[in-house]
């Protein structure tokens, strides 16, 4: 099954998890999810929560830029899902998946326990 990475190319993590799976030997397909033609839905990030068996959205939310775009801290799941939809820089990355897992890539070396 394909590896797809969650990648934003201004991020320099994003950047070294990507060069770390290559030199493993993975060459994951990109999903440039900060292009509006890429971005996530919705339902597609309350998938990556379910295969990262995170418990809530907060589990891979960018809290420094929660607080940019105004995300209250008391904001429900559905609330911080629909801001992520919307506001991408909300997404913590790098995140891999494959075979139904995903893995945050913090510290990168998470990806590769999925591939």
């Amino acid at each position: 099954m394909t590896y797809t990475l969650l990648h934003h190319t201004g991020c320099s993590t994003s950047r070294n998890g990507l060069a770390l799976l290559q030199e493993n030997g993975v060459e994951p397909e990109v999903r440039k999810y900060m292009n509006a033609s890429e971005r996530l839905t919705v339902v597609e990030l309350k998938e990556i929560a379910a295969q990262m068996d995170a418990s809530s959205p907060r589990e891979f939310l960018r809290d420094k830029d929660a607080k940019k775009f105004d995300l209250p801290e008391d904001a429900s799941d559905e609330q911080v899902y629909a801001a992520m939809a919307e506001n991408p820089k909300l997404i913590q990355r790098p995140i891999g998946i494959k075979d139904g897992k995903a893995a945050l890539g913090r510290p990168i070396e998470k990806l590769l326990e999925i591939s």
